[in-house]
């Protein structure tokens, strides 16, 4: 068994914070998640998550101009510059002070940050490899309180800055002689948002009040360009002047020119003093006209539009589209407004969530917008021109507990504090379904034996079965009395639902075909039917035997029992722990389980001889960190640690497991050893993130990560005194890294894992590495070449496979004739068809040659089925992958085709109605 697994997707979340953007083609969206940044392509409805990651959750975002960079920086402004293209971190960078916006110049040679209260220009780093990329340009001054947002000009030479102080400043990134940075102020509240008019100087500056100001330019872009050239050609003379006049030497031309720097640098930062004394004093208008009559350029008022919300509804983010001359503006309401400016006129207003939304966005085309609401997680995608959605996704408003995959492994049912039961498609990542039927935190999912059924237990007393082909709740469990349930479980055959409950430590079984009460195995003989003693405690783990009747429970009575509940003979082997039992699993084939502990152990018993046959120690491995309101080390919060969920690989020699920990295990069961250990999350704002802690982050009124020292508001509290700024009274609580279930796909290929973070596959990697098999040395590439040559094919797909490369094996099988498939996969040994199946599951994923592929598996399974079935436990995965791939595209061609047929069905009546009206 390979163990390569590397992170594949984050699918159970799909917004956290920070602003969204669209790909320069406008057919994809980045929306970071946490500390990870995942991208939706809604052409091809798929979607996939970056594997890197930030220190801490993602701010802001920004992509260059031509596609191939991409800048992410954290809470701490901490930033990570990224080849999009090749999925790779180029460099690692500080800022030191948290990034409220980010942006790229048109022209992609400079980047702009706002750094607290001044604004920087970085120059644009580049795709190779260097070793400082980024050289800082360019320090504007400072503001009176934090600068927020920033926009570009389209010509990169003017940057608009939207401040805290109510003000926005209009910089020029080059000195421009008569020109200063211009302070624009005529809101009452924080600007949010500026952005410059396309292909123009005119601007727009929206405030947190839901005021919208148009400040127009004296001068286009066109006039500005040429006055800039007069200037830079006057300089240019001027400079040639001095240089033909003078008569020294290189060293004395060399001081000369860094005295005239020097004098200019004081010339500009005496102006600068003269303009920030002078910046709040009110002129009137004629005055002021004169006073900007020697500079380069200057903004007026031009018009003041305020947004009609109900409510104390404020502005939350806004987007604008140039070409179009767009606005969108989302509120803290959860509603949203699409103005065309200049004129202000509203084209569309709409609710869209119960939360603020967060950040917004529009595509190239402006066609689409994207919204995504931080309380609830959500992501929307909307066309405003057919007014519908794109794209609505969301994950699980409060944690994610449980999870389990379809037999085939190409879903992933997941369940939730939020009484949710979602249903996500490993190949896209998107969720399509999603049941709301429970009032209480889901506990338990699982799938029938045949994929079309979803059973869920939860908290609010019921068990509820779900078809995925009607998308309904077909079938409710109830037990006599109010109970909540822990536990959930299907016998293989689907029929016998078994659910465990969490206060009366009670097991029921229902009919899935009746929906009725078999029986319950009561905790007392005092309630109970047949008189049978029970477990002592919370019902936390059910489990049936996969070949046998045999149902296994554990609790936490330090207990695990086997119960015959189909020859009702009750509980016929009790299996004693050390400590509270907190899960268990069969091995595939039924003659082993493995049983987790409250004190970090795993226990192997054989079932039918009821001994156990090994354990592993598992709170070294878990390596708990420490919180930052625990008063010990993580050295000695190793005690509380152990494992709450447990899963066999599909061949059943090794075991997942996971637990209050930010790792995952893989251990092996014969040797118990740790194989290899995968950790989930490298994001420090979760709280158990780390070993030790920063002593200096300890302050008298606690630790500094837990208090509140920043308020959004313009009312501030200052209740405690000596504080400046916010109330330290008040606290934040950070959530705990945790894995709380984690099962391996039926495939083999794939695990999942449901942590604090959401829902996290890893899978193996698709493409075959080079991994020898038979080779000997006059084997090589050109002996593959030379045999296709000779149309000697069965010999070229044999040498391709020993040399296990992927292209030479493609080569050699699309160069086979169709009619000689038969005959070369009837030639194959059974060596080679297990690598065969293997290859064609891969290639009926990416490949066009959909009939040629399917031919070689129609006879490849005819020809060795014996074989294939005589070994079908070791080679299962493989052949459910190869199913997986089949199956996905029957469902792909099946919907085109039916489109197909509807269309060509409506163009025939279309037809016959034009011929009778004719006639």
């Amino acid at each position: 068994m390979k163990f390569s697994y590397a992170f594949s997707n984050l699918c159970g979340a799909v917004y956290r914070q920070g602003n969204l953007l669209f790909t320069n083609d406008g057919d994809s969206i980045f929306s970071p998640v946490g500390n990870r940044i995942s991208q939706f392509d809604l052409k091809r409805n798929k979607s996939w998550t970056y594997p890197f990651e930030n220190r801490k959750n993602v701010s802001c975002l920004a992509v260059s101009p031509n596609g191939l960079l991409m800048i992410s920086v954290d809470e701490d402004g901490r930033a990570l510059l990224v080849n999009l293209h090749r999925k790779v971190v180029l460099h690692h960078f500080n800022f030191k002070r948290p990034v409220c916006d980010i942006k790229f110049s048109p022209n992609g040679k400079f980047l702009a940050i706002t750094h607290s209260k001044s604004v920087q220009v970085w120059h644009s780093p580049g795709v190779m490899l260097e070793f400082a990329p980024f050289v800082l340009y360019r320090t504007f001054p400072a503001q009176y309180d934090d600068a927020l947002c920033l926009s570009w000009s389209d010509d990169s030479n003017f940057l608009a800055v939207g401040s805290q102080d109510t003000s926005c400043r209009v910089y020029s990134l080059r000195h421009i002689h008569g020109y200063h940075y211009v302070n624009l102020t005529a809101h009452r509240s924080a600007i949010l948002s500026c952005f410059f008019e396309h292909k123009s100087l005119n601007l727009y500056t929206i405030s947190k009040d839901g005021a919208v100001v148009n400040w127009q330019c004296d001068k286009t872009l066109a006039e500005m360009q040429h006055y800039m050239e007069q200037q830079l050609e006057k300089n240019e003379a001027t400079k040639d002047g001095q240089h033909s006049d003078a008569d020294v030497n290189d060293s004395g031309s060399e001081l000369e020119e860094d005295s005239e720097k020097g004098v200019s640098v004081v010339e500009n930062h005496q102006s600068s003093q003269k303009d920030d004394s002078n910046e709040d004093v009110l002129l009137p208008q004629t005055k002021r006209r004169k006073t900007h009559e020697n500079n380069a350029c200057y903004w007026e008022n031009s018009a003041k539009h305020l947004f009609n919300q109900e409510g104390v509804a404020e502005v939350s983010c806004a987007a604008y589209h140039g070409p179009t001359h767009l606005l969108v503006v989302g509120f803290t309401s959860g509603t949203f407004t699409l103005h065309e400016m200049p004129d202000f006129n509203l084209i569309h207003s709409l609710s869209i969530s119960q939360q603020k939304v967060a950040s917004v966005a529009v595509n190239s085309s402006g066609e689409w917008l994207a919204f995504g609401c931080k309380g609830v997680g959500q992501l929307l995608v909307w066309e405003w021109q057919s007014e519908s959605y794109i794209m609505r996704q969301q994950g699980h408003h409060y944690d994610m507990n449980v999870l389990a995959y379809s037999p085939d492994g190409q879903l992933v049912a997941t369940g939730g504090d939020d009484g949710k039961v979602k249903v996500w498609n490993t190949t896209s990542g998107f969720c399509f379904v999603t049941f709301t039927e429970h009032t209480s935190a889901v506990t338990a999912v699982t799938f029938n034996h045949t994929g079309q059924v979803v059973v869920s237990a939860s908290g609010d007393g019921t068990v509820r079965a779900f078809d995925m082909h009607r998308y309904r709740n077909f079938r409710t469990f109830a037990s006599p009395r109010p109970v909540q349930f822990a536990s959930l479980a299907l016998d293989p055959s689907g029929e016998v639902v078994s659910a465990g409950s969490l206060d009366t430590f009670e097991i029921f079984v229902w009919s899935m075909q009746t929906g009725k009460l078999l029986e319950c195995l009561l905790t007392t003989s005092k309630h109970s039917v047949q008189l049978l003693t029970g477990h002592e405690g919370p019902v936390c783990g059910l489990a049936f035997s996969p070949l046998s009747a045999i149902l296994a429970s554990c609790s936490w009575d330090k207990t695990c029992r086997l119960w015959d509940v189909f020859e009702r003979k009750g509980n016929i082997e009790t299996l004693h722990n050390s400590s509270d039992v907190l899960c268990l699993a069969y091995r595939p084939d039924g003659e082993e389980l493995a049983v987790a502990s409250l004190d970090g152990q795993i226990t192997f018993w054989n079932v039918r001889g009821v001994v156990q046959t090994g354990s592993v120690e598992g709170r070294r491995d878990l390596q708990v960190g420490r919180s930052v309101e625990h008063k010990v080390t993580a050295k000695h919060l190793a005690g509380g640690s152990c494992f709450t969920s447990l899963c066999y690989s599909a061949d059943g020699k090794c075991i997942l497991a996971g637990g209050r920990s930010k790792f995952v295990c893989i251990y092996e069961v014969s040797q118990q050893l740790l194989i290899k250990k995968f950790q989930i999350s490298k994001n420090r704002s979760f709280d158990g993130m780390q070993q030790y802690l920063n002593s200096a982050k300890m302050t008298e009124a606690g630790p500094l990560d837990l208090l509140d020292v920043e308020s959004d508001s313009d009312t501030e509290d200052l209740s405690l005194p000596g504080v400046l700024k916010g109330d330290m009274s008040s606290r934040k609580t950070r959530p705990q890294i945790r894995t709380k279930c984690v099962q391996f796909s039926p495939t083999g290929r794939a695990w999942a894992a449901v942590s604090t973070e959401g829902l996290l596959i890893y899978s193996l990697d698709d493409v075959i590495v080079f991994d020898p098999f038979d080779l000997t040395v006059d084997l090589t590439p050109a002996t593959v070449k030379k045999a296709l040559i000779n149309k000697q094919y069965a010999a070229a797909i044999v040498y391709s496979f020993r040399l296990n490369d992927h292209k030479l094996v493609s080569q050699a099988m699309e160069a086979v004739p169709i009619d000689d498939i038969q005959l070369i996969a009837r030639s194959l040994s059974a060596a080679y068809v297990e690598k065969m199946v293997e290859f064609l599951a891969v290639k009926l994923e990416s490949s066009c040659h959909l009939q040629f592929y399917l031919t070689w598996c129609t006879h490849l399974l005819t020809a060795h089925g014996s074989y294939l079935k005589q070994h079908s436990s070791s080679i299962m995965s493989k052949l459910r992958d190869l199913q997986k791939s089949i199956v996905e595209k029957q469902n792909d061609l099946g919907s085109l085709c039916d489109g197909n047929i509807y269309s060509l069905q409506f163009i025939v009546s279309l037809s016959k109605l034009s011929t009778s009206h004719e006639q």
